[in-house]
């Protein structure tokens, strides 16, 4: 959608974009506090929303803060993905009840709300673009999924003031929205007061943003946007040099690096259950005492689980060695030969939920440092 097409809104206009929304059928999901963390939940109105509360993010290290302003964005991320909503951890794939013939996959719930997700950030926005890939766009498409993700509205919002853990612009993946949103906010604070620049990216986006009451933008609201962009830009609290990055993997299966992370990593598997783009799965058989109904469940599951890579005889990854390499290697070279991106979006949410504080980025960047004769060591077989 053209720049032209972008209006300003102020307080009045995001609390009736919220009513405007649920009016229209959508489920409004967005940001609230929940336990001490930004999570997600169903909101009824702007009041809902962290109104002046902030984070502190590092490795290992997450707390909330009180702001000295009343941005509505003020925040990160927290732990909770979208992830969650259109990919659930557990969900019923198959039952099979006494005398009903084969086992049928469930109807999906007419009744079904679409949702809206309000307060995307841009690299949770292309963590959704590379499930749309991986689960919409190849031969099996994942049912459920599709269900969940049809109709979906999503409301992006640019990230003005990055965590100490963030990367997303090494990865091209932020801090502004540029696609896949229906409207996308900038919200302004300054002495013109409290605004949104909100820029319509489909027609379903255009259509709501022209039932809201707006004002024409300016160039100082451009200007101002912009500074917000340039500003978010250049304060990431975390960089990853991705030149050459694949073939860098490719070519260190037997690094020392991977001795050193295996030694603090705690195969806890935090890391991928916080990550918006792992899809792992395992299934899970229940069968009912009462009336012998048999279920099957698809769970999340990890690379991290000794379990994940059984096969007859045991484990493909004996090692927290050989799963950190696995899972580092499939992120940011593998996934490219697969589907063609980076499974990696720099949000860092595997930095700041690792309870051992293991970087990402710092374990590549030392991947980049050629090890001495003396720390080489031929793998083991179980390793590999």
């Amino acid at each position: 959608m053209a720049l032209e097409q972008a209006a300003v809104i102020d307080v009045a206009g995001l609390r009736l974009l919220i009513d405007v929304l649920r009016a229209d059928g959508w489920a409004v999901i967005g940001p609230t506090v929940q336990d001490g963390v930004i999570g997600q939940a169903e909101i009824q109105s702007v009041d809902d929303l962290p109104r002046g509360v902030g984070d502190e993010q590092d490795g290992a290290f997450y707390r909330l803060r009180a702001r000295d302003d009343a941005a509505y964005f003020g925040y990160v991320l927290g732990p909770q993905s979208w992830k969650s909503l259109l990919f659930p951890s557990r969900e019923l794939v198959r039952r099979a009840r006494p005398g009903d013939g084969p086992a049928t996959p469930p109807e999906h719930d007419p009744e079904l709300r679409p949702l809206a997700l309000f307060g995307v950030r841009s690299c949770d926005l292309q963590a959704i673009a590379v499930h749309d890939r991986v689960l919409t766009s190849r031969v099996a498409v994942d049912s459920h999924y599709a269900a969940r993700r049809e109709g979906t509205f999503i409301v992006a919002v640019t990230c003005a003031d990055p965590a100490g853990t963030c990367f997303c612009a090494s990865m091209g993946t932020g801090p502004e929205p540029t696609e896949g949103f229906d409207l996308a906010l900038t919200e302004l604070l300054d002495d013109r007061g409290h605004r949104f620049l909100v820029r319509p990216g489909t027609d379903k986006g255009v259509a709501v943003l022209e039932l809201l009451p707006s004002q024409t933008v300016q160039g100082a609201d451009r200007a101002a946007a912009a500074a917000v962009v340039e500003s978010a830009t250049g304060h990431m609290g975390r960089e990853l040099d991705t030149s050459q990055l694949r073939d860098l993997l490719y070519s260190n299966p037997d690094h020392p690096q991977w001795d050193d992370v295996a030694s603090r990593c705690l195969a806890c598997s935090n890391c991928t259950l916080v990550c918006p783009t792992c899809f792992c799965t395992s299934v899970e058989d229940a069968t009912s005492l009462v009336d012998g109904t048999s279920d099957r469940w698809r769970v999340w599951d990890s690379c991290f689980t000794s379990d994940f890579s059984y096969v007859h005889g045991g484990s493909v990854r004996g090692t927290t060695k050989s799963r950190y390499r696995q899972w580092a290697t499939h992120k940011l070279a593998t996934w490219w030969d697969q589907f063609g991106t980076s499974g990696c979006v720099g949000c860092g949410r595997c930095i700041t939920w690792c309870p051992a504080a293991i970087d990402l980025t710092a374990e590549v960047a030392a991947l980049r440092v050629t090890p001495s004769a003396d720390t080489l060591t031929a793998p083991t077989p179980q390793e590999d």
